[in-house]
């Protein structure tokens, strides 16, 4: 087999294609091919810190073998995955079954792995962190991202009014095209006075662009709105005295393993987004497809934040 190796702690360029032993399942584990692994905003901070040999925190494939024990998948069972152990950037990989969701019909091995960790976030977001309800208006940050575009889609079907924030005048259309009532250009904090003259405030905010937008998101919060937050990768985690925080405003640090603590968490939150897509109510937008051994121009590209939806590494 191939695999993306972090050599050493880095940029892009610590990123290797090597080759390695073929693994073989254990009890309870599956092997699987892999189709398509996600490229997420985690992995370049684990390549940073060289906290992994192998990267990769999602897939989609095929099960070429199963191990003693594993009763519900079987070789040719087309399947998705999110792992925080890692190790999807390479053509095969050994995952347990707990860790697998079996794929429907409708969808494929491409969708599937732009899916499965940014869409379960965003459901957890939308569905857990703050229920959103219609009639609410909510504030998406990184609205053209791969988290941002499933939020503005799971928000607005909950009947919310969908206010989305872009980096570039470019990524405007790809937004609006998603369900955004309004979308704002912006950078760092300075979007504040503007969401406030559109909206008077929102009910919540969903925050995944860093530190340096923190304060500004408390401050667009109505009373008793909730700040979603999720940057912790991106930037350093913003600390506050809990005396400062305004108008009785609830603020989540929300990690989307506390979403799927177990596989019938997995299976049914997973199932509820793979129905969406067959039934046409959530477009998964595939935002650049790399062969496996550019990952270096993956994560290079990621990083100058010019691209819209989610990057996908192709075996």
């Amino acid at each position: 087999m191939r695999a993306i190796v972090i050599e050493k702690p880095g940029g892009p360029e610590v990123l290797a294609l090597r080759e390695r032993p073929d693994p073989r399942p254990g009890p309870g584990e599956v092997l699987v091919d892999v189709r398509a692994a996600g490229v997420n905003f985690q992995d370049p901070a684990i390549r940073a810190q060289g906290a992994a040999e192998v990267p990769g925190m999602e897939g989609a494939g095929v099960v070429a073998e199963v191990g003693a024990d594993v009763r519900g998948f079987a070789p040719g069972d087309r399947v998705a995955w999110m792992t925080l152990d890692h190790g999807s950037y390479a053509t095969r990989a050994v995952l347990p079954e707990s860790k697998l969701v079996a794929l429907p019909d409708g969808v494929g091995e491409e969708t599937a792995a732009a899916l499965v960790l940014q869409g379960l976030s965003a459901h957890h977001f939308a569905t857990v962190s703050h229920p959103t309800q219609a009639g609410e208006v909510v504030l998406v940050h990184a609205a053209a991202g791969g988290v941002g575009l499933l939020l503005v889609q799971l928000a607005k079907a909950r009947g919310a009014t969908v206010v989305g924030l872009v980096s570039r005048e470019e990524k405007v259309g790809v937004v609006r095209a998603a369900g955004a009532d309004h979308v704002l250009v912006s950078t760092g904090g300075g979007f504040a006075e503007a969401v406030l003259e559109l909206t008077g405030g929102v009910h919540a905010v969903f925050d995944g662009a860093g530190g340096s937008t923190f304060e500004a998101s408390l401050r667009v919060l109505r009373r008793h709105g909730t700040l979603v937050y999720y940057g912790p990768l991106i930037d350093d985690v913003p600390t506050v005295r809990m005396s400062e925080l305004p108008r009785s405003v609830r603020v989540t640090y929300s990690s989307v393993e506390d979403h799927i603590s177990g596989p019938g968490e997995l299976e049914a939150h997973a199932g509820e987004l793979f129905g969406m897509v067959e039934r046409g109510e959530l477009a998964v937008r595939i935002g650049g497809r790399y062969p496996l051994a550019e990952a270096a121009r993956a994560h290079a590209d990621l990083g100058s934040r010019a691209t819209t939806g989610k990057l996908l590494l192709l075996p």
